[in-house]
This record gives C-alpha cells, structure tokens and sequence, in this order.
C-alpha cells in the first residue's frame, strides 16, 4: 500500500507542478542564457543560490533518513566552480529554505532531482553553443556519475518507500511549489532582470 501512495506521490508531484514547470521554461527561453558566457554566469548565479538552499536540508536527520544518499546530490560546489572559470562573482543571498522540514523538503528535492534529469538539454546547449563541459563551467549541468537516470530512479525509490499519508504528501507537494517559486524568483533576478 505504501508504494501504491508513493507512487501516486510522484505523479501527483508531476501533475500538480506542471504550470511551474512550464513556467521555468518560459523563464529560460526568455533568459537566453546560452547566448553567450555573461548570460550563462547569470543562469549559474541562479543555480548555486538554489542548490545552496536545496542542501541546507541535507543537515536534517529526517530528510537523511528519507532519501540516504544525499551526500552525492549537492550541485553547489559545482556551481561555484563554473562561476569561478566564467570569471563571475559568488552570489549572495539569505538562503531561503531555512525553517524547511520533512515533508516539505522532499518537494524541494523533487524540484532539484528533476532539473538534474532535464538538465541533459542544457548541458548539451552549453557545450555547443559556449564550448563549455563537465570540466569547465558547465560542472552543475553534468550527469552524476552514474547516470541522471538512475540518479532519478533512486530518488523516486526514496518517495515510494517514504510511506507518507496524504497530509504529509499535501506538504511534499507545498515544498515543491515554494522550491519552484524560489528559482523562478532567482531566474527573473539574475538572469531575467539583467537583460539589456
């Protein structure tokens, strides 16, 4: 029954953010951070800032519980990396997802797991159009080393053996709304709100 629930948490993740999805991807299309490397440092600001909020609830016991491999899914320090070879300053900002708890958190998660899995696009548009890589500036772009996918599949693992009832599940799917407007707040700052 538990997978069942989880399950459904998952699509239920996947239905009810799909305006903020496609909202993220107006914002990109808009933000054209892949016309060149300024524009792109803009996009990575916005990244680090939001992966820097995603892994201040790595500290909470709950959330290590939930989804045990958290250690290997932080993308800040990378993003920091690909500011420093695009010769961009670190972003500063109050970290916005202070006060976050389980359940919630794991909507955030859901949020950064799943812009890791679509980021296969961006990573592709980076190298092509910027000459950037896994070794150089398009760092919080790259795979983990065992594949986005797997990566992904393990993360609805950790949902599905959550075993959340259905007030818990409506707090996941608070969290993933609150991370959605964070990064969006953070595209139309940085990278939206910079445009010539």
């Amino acid at each position: 029954m538990t997978t069942d629930i989880s399950a459904s948490l998952a699509q239920r993740l996947k239905t009810e953010t799909h305006a903020q999805h496609e909202r993220m991807h107006g914002l990109m299309e808009q933000g054209q951070p892949f016309a060149d490397r300024t524009r792109y440092a803009r996009f990575v600001a916005a990244q680090y800032l939001f992966q820097r909020d995603v892994e201040q609830l790595f500290a909470d016991p709950a959330v290590r519980t939930a989804v045990p491999d958290l250690d290997s899914r932080g993308r800040s320090a990378v993003s920091l990396l690909d500011l420093h070879d695009l010769g961009a300053t670190q972003p500063d900002d109050a970290i916005a997802s202070q006060g976050v708890q389980m359940p919630a958190a794991l909507g955030w998660l859901y949020v950064s797991e799943g812009s890791t899995l679509g980021a296969a696009f961006l990573f592709k548009e980076a190298r092509a159009k910027l000459g950037l890589d896994e070794t150089f500036g398009a760092r919080n772009l790259a795979a983990y080393p065992e594949g986005r996918a797997q990566a992904w599949r393990r993360f609805l693992a950790a949902l599905q053996e959550s075993g959340l009832n259905e007030a818990e599940q409506a707090e996941v799917v608070q969290g993933a709304h609150a991370a959605y407007d964070r990064f969006g707040a953070l595209l139309e700052t940085h990278l939206l709100a910079t445009q010539p």
